[in-house]
């Protein structure tokens, strides 16, 4: 029995075929949609611990008053692994990490396009580093000690 048979059994398979093909091309739309939902969330993300990296600060103690003062504590320098978190997954991926004495060097692993570029710089600047243009050498840096 070929589709021909069926359809003369079935007439209304061609509407129920229409309505499948309409109903797929709603979560096509829908997967867009979520799809730029999701990227928004790993900026916003990726922002949040930017900023969380960047308030990392000495606790303050809380002892009573009557106690002598302390010594501030010096603020802890960022690491490696506290640069490579202010990052999604996504574009840690591409970016290599490097502990280079006063800073984080971070460098490509391959071409980042515009769009990623934009987020990397974005997020590097939220820590207080730059991008720093040298041709081939070119790279982004994080200080490890806040200005």
């Amino acid at each position: 029995m070929g589709i021909k048979d069926l359809k003369s059994v079935n007439p209304n398979m061609s509407e129920e075929k229409e309505r499948i093909e309409k109903l797929a091309e709603k979560v096509d739309e829908l997967l867009v949609v979520l799809s730029s939902i999701a990227e928004d969330l790993r900026i916003v993300s990726a922002s949040l611990k930017s900023i969380a990296v960047s308030q990392i600060a000495p606790q303050t103690p809380t002892a009573p008053a009557t106690t002598a003062p302390e010594t501030p504590q010096a603020e802890k320098p960022l690491d490696i692994d506290d640069v490579k978190m202010m990052f999604p997954e996504d574009l840690e991926g591409l970016l290599n990490f490097e502990d280079k004495g006063e800073y984080i060097k971070i460098t490509p692993r391959q071409y980042l396009g515009a769009e990623n570029f934009a987020k990397i710089a974005q997020i590097v600047r939220g820590a207080g580093g730059d991008y720093i243009s040298a041709g081939k050498e070119s790279h982004f840096r994080v200080p490890k000690k806040k200005i």
